[in-house]
């Protein structure tokens, strides 16, 4: 069995990074939220006329208070991350209690050595209230990043096993025919026999290589759709037209291995093959802003596909709404006389 390094693949990231990115937008949206929130819930629950001075008050108090725990969260993360089991959480709970605490006792002493007012009841009733809000929705709120990235972890290690299976599944009779290619190529031929040896080579590379060393390139993707077309354009001759608007793409763009070559190979065994006459296979792609716009077309055979048309299609749509998120787009389907395959890839900070 192939071993994996600690540093590979999705799964092994989930698993020793349990807590979430104290530095990054969604983990300080979300305590900002749960503090204006509590903040807004307890005004208008609060049996006396609403005081709207006492409201932003409470709610400059509450943002002051997120922003120091979002900081000291994403400067202590590290060391948190190194205690063993969910001891993490454990530390973040008891790192947001301390500040709570710290903060909310500087604040009630200011206020009083200051005579300002602004906070009605003793130290103690301050101190203890904040601290028991805190604590509760700390925790509460701890649960669901830890209920989040359990279930982040499991979809990432469905999505591995798929990639590994599509990676690691070759279709026998593609690996038949090519290799009958190349026996009759070998006489007439031995340049094409051996380029197209050198074609099936990389071929297995990419779909039998190791599958935890991240994202290839769109250029990367490009050149491994190229050498399928090239074995299959000495197979199927002048049948088999390609047509290639790919001007103006990011040859660096991250994409996922073995992601068009499957649909490629799908559009010339669904489109082209069953057809006496052949047809025409076009790639075509393009930006959009920061991300790409691929399409693959390919013309509707008369008879009904065989169940089976657009094998991998699935996995391609969970692989690339993992890697891309709720931004990426996958549309499949018939467009007039042609069967079209979209894919909208946003742009990644990573």
């Amino acid at each position: 069995m192939r071993e994996t390094t600690p540093h590979s693949g999705p799964l092994r990231r989930a698993e020793q990074s349990p807590l979430p990115d104290f530095c990054r937008l969604p983990a300080l949206f979300a305590l900002f939220v749960v503090g204006a929130l509590t903040v807004t819930v307890m005004w208008l629950a609060g049996d006396a006329r609403r005081d709207w001075s006492a409201y932003s008050v409470s709610m400059l108090f509450v943002t002051w208070l997120a922003l120091v725990v979002a900081v000291m969260l994403c400067k202590l993360r590290p060391l948190l991350q190194r205690l063993p089991g969910r001891s993490p959480y454990v530390g973040v709970w008891l790192l947001i209690v301390l500040v709570v605490l710290l903060a909310s006792t500087l604040a009630r002493w200011l206020d009083g050595a200051l005579q300002m007012g602004l906070i009605d009841g003793s130290m103690h009733a301050f101190v203890r209230d904040n601290v028991v809000i805190a604590a509760l929705l700390g925790a509460a709120m701890l649960r669901y990043f830890y209920v989040l990235a359990q279930w982040q972890a499991r979809l990432a290690a469905v999505t591995r096993a798929q990639v590994e299976a599509l990676q690691a599944r070759i279709r026998p009779h593609f690996l038949f025919n090519s290799m009958n290619t190349v026996a009759a190529l070998i006489r007439v031929d031995p340049a094409a026999a051996e380029r197209t040896v050198e074609d099936l080579s990389e071929l297995f590379r990419a779909a039998l290589g190791p599958h935890d060393i991240g994202d290839g390139t769109l250029a990367e993707e490009l050149a491994l759709v190229e050498r399928y077309l090239a074995i299959e354009q000495l197979r199927l001759g002048a049948r088999l037209r390609v047509r290639r608007e790919l001007d103006d793409l990011p040859a660096d763009f991250p994409l996922p291995r073995l992601l068009l070559q499957p649909l490629v190979e799908n559009a010339v065994r669904h489109g082209i093959q069953p057809l006496r006459e052949g047809g025409e296979v076009i790639v075509r792609g393009q930006r959009e802003g920061n991300g790409i716009r691929i399409e693959i077309l390919n013309p509707l055979p008369d008879t009904p596909a065989k169940p089976g048309n657009g094998h991998g299609l699935d996995s391609v749509r969970q692989r690339i709404a993992y890697r891309y998120g709720p931004l990426a787009k996958v549309h499949a389907g018939a467009q007039d006389d042609r069967f079209v395959v979209l894919l909208q890839l946003p742009g990644t900070a990573s």
